[in-house]
């Protein structure tokens, strides 16, 4: 199945560079050169991409509204072209994931849209849903209610399930049930996120643990008649590191929102961790937080800062793939994370300087660098 985007753009220059370099990167382009025709294509079609046209900065900001609130295209990514003058703060303030200066050119056009493919491809296997059929056991996250139910369809970020007999009052619940062909009883925990008729609910899975989460796409990948390949990982050139984040020059980074896996390999040292896409440079770099708990680096966090201190390496190559974007409990959980026990001036950078330029935010880092080597 071949990703799908929508491109809304009256300008024959603008189309013909989008056409061609997203052909070359197999991925279909719906044009609509008018907002009223991208309107109904959007609240009508599912689009793994949404790019708009800024030259009317009106009709840009209504179509990436209505991409928002369409049930099937929540999800998508959104992508705003901008002139110079108009600059990246716009096109942020107007919701997009990603920001790219016009006029484009085919190969920094195509460098920005490779980086979007991955996460496309990421974003599309995330909702992809399974039917499937089996017991599930339901108990009230604090009390001893127990209810039956079976499910109806599975992803990776929740299920829908139908309850027989009693159903519970309780938001947050327990789930526990075995998919076949997997070894072991899936035990979670997750939340009522909508309800339909004939007992029917939506789930939305919490906190699912990196075994959980891993044994769990592992199982739906099974089930899928021909697995997607996930694009070849981006390569980056680590310039700036701190306990709470890294800044990484690349030609193709991701979207701001967009979870990460980075991974290191330093002799017979290997590292992994993951992070969140606070800041992007189209063509030029990105700034990523680590993900941590309780306002402390995680474990992985901790083993990737020791490989690259131990490398020897000034300037060690990493390698990153796109998880997915943020999703609402991602940004809920964050919101309500105590903070860390020092404040990091690298992350502070790039929450307080994300909409600036690059060469604003460069002379800042640059700024911030050699404070910290006079210290």
């Amino acid at each position: 199945m071949s990703l799908k985007s929508l491109l809304l753009s009256s300008d024959d220059a603008t189309v013909r560079v989008v056409r061609r370099v997203l052909s070359e990167l197999d991925i279909r382009v719906e044009h609509c050169p008018a907002a009223e025709a991208a309107v109904r294509k959007i609240t009508r079609e599912r689009f793994e991409a949404i790019i708009v046209d800024c030259s009317g900065a009106e009709e840009a900001a209504s179509v990436l509204r209505t991409a928002k609130a369409a049930p099937v295209n929540q999800r998508a990514l959104t992508i705003v072209l901008v002139d110079s003058a108009v600059g990246l703060r716009r096109g942020f303030e107007m919701g997009a994931h990603f920001v790219l200066h016009k006029p484009l050119s085919g190969e920094r056009a195509k460098a920005s849209f490779r980086a979007v493919r991955a996460l496309m491809k990421r974003e599309r296997r995330r909702q992809m849903r399974v039917a499937v059929q089996v017991p599930v056991e339901c108990r009230g996250s604090g009390s001893a209610a127990r209810f039956k139910a079976k499910t109806l369809d599975l992803c990776e970020g929740g299920m829908a399930i139908q309850f027989s007999g009693a159903t519970p009052n309780e938001n947050t619940l327990r789930f526990a049930l075995d998919l076949p062909g997997m070894n072991r009883k899936f035990e979670l925990e997750g939340e009522l996120a909508w309800e339909g008729d004939q007992a029917r609910v939506g789930v939305r899975f919490k906190s699912l643990t990196d075994d959980q989460l891993s044994a769990l796409r592992q199982w739906l990948n099974g089930q899928l008649p021909e697995p997607e390949k996930d694009d070849p990982p981006v390569s980056c050139r680590l310039t700036d590191l701190s306990l709470g984040g890294c800044y990484l020059e690349t030609n193709s980074p991701f979207p701001q929102g967009t979870r990460v896996i980075l991974s290191m390999k330093a002799g017979k040292v290997q590292a992994r961790a993951g992070g969140v896409v606070r800041i992007t440079h189209p063509e030029y770099g990105m700034g990523v937080e680590f993900l941590s708990a309780a306002g402390k680096p995680d474990d992985q966090v901790l083993c990737l800062i020791e490989a690259l201190r131990a490398s020897g390496t000034q300037s060690p190559e990493l390698q990153v793939e796109p998880d997915g974007l943020e999703t609402v409990e991602d940004i809920r959980q964050r919101a309500t994370r105590p903070p860390a026990e020092t404040e990091d001036p690298l992350v502070e950078l790039f929450r307080q300087k994300s909409q600036v330029s690059v060469e604003h935010f460069l002379a800042e880092l640059r700024q911030q660098r050699q404070m910290a080597a006079t210290k």
